[in-house]
């Protein structure tokens, strides 16, 4: 596969990351620069979904060619989608939200091949953040390790010591789910190495 072959349409490089773990180390990245605001009454599956398809569609749109890979990560409790955390005052609302209870992360991923055809799937994860002393929130507020992550944490940091139970992919969490994008990927005949 030639390296511009495959269009990564994020910015994370989490993602790319992940990308390269499996093998796939040929591709290009191109961040999607669309409006993210969840629509009303948007179920957090339905808002993961689309976002990783609309992240796709807006960099295929000028890529016809190409493959277009994106995904979308999304943190939630019940309908409530937590915002990516920008702010201490974010990141210790969301924390103190998910501490003590379950709560969902949904991975949208959309692959569009060259010609327009659309693979779509959805991941969903289950996971018990334990409830966090004031000590532990102020110490996890002043490190920087939550910046900009969906729900306020990233479960490859310092926010896996207070994660007692996982149900489902670890890689979702982390960005993209491995086992689904590796089928995905072979599935539209790309080879992984």
């Amino acid at each position: 596969m030639a390296s511009d072959m495959l269009i990564l349409a994020s910015a994370s490089p989490r993602r790319a990351q992940l990308l390269e773990q499996i093998g796939v180390k040929l591709f290009s990245i191109s961040a999607a620069n669309i409006d993210e605001t969840p629509l009303k009454a948007e179920k957090p599956s339905e808002y993961a979904k689309r976002m990783a398809y609309e992240k796709a569609q807006a960099i295929a749109h000028s890529h016809k060619e190409k493959y277009v890979l994106a995904a979308d990560t999304v943190v939630a409790t019940g309908r409530t989608i937590l915002p990516k955390a920008e702010t201490q005052d974010d990141v210790r609302k969301s924390i103190t939200h998910l501490g003590g209870r379950n709560h969902r992360v949904y991975g949208g991923i959309c692959l569009i091949l060259p010609g327009g055809l659309i693979r779509h799937r959805l991941v969903e994860t289950r996971i018990f953040m334990r409830r966090l002393s004031e000590g532990e929130l102020s110490a996890y507020c002043a490190s920087s390790d939550w910046k900009g992550k969906a729900g306020g944490y990233a479960i490859q940091g310092k926010a896996a010591q207070y994660i007692k139970k996982i149900s489902g992919s670890y890689s979702n969490v982390v960005g993209l789910d491995l086992y689904i994008t590796a089928q995905l990927l072979k599935g539209a005949g790309l080879s992984l190495e």
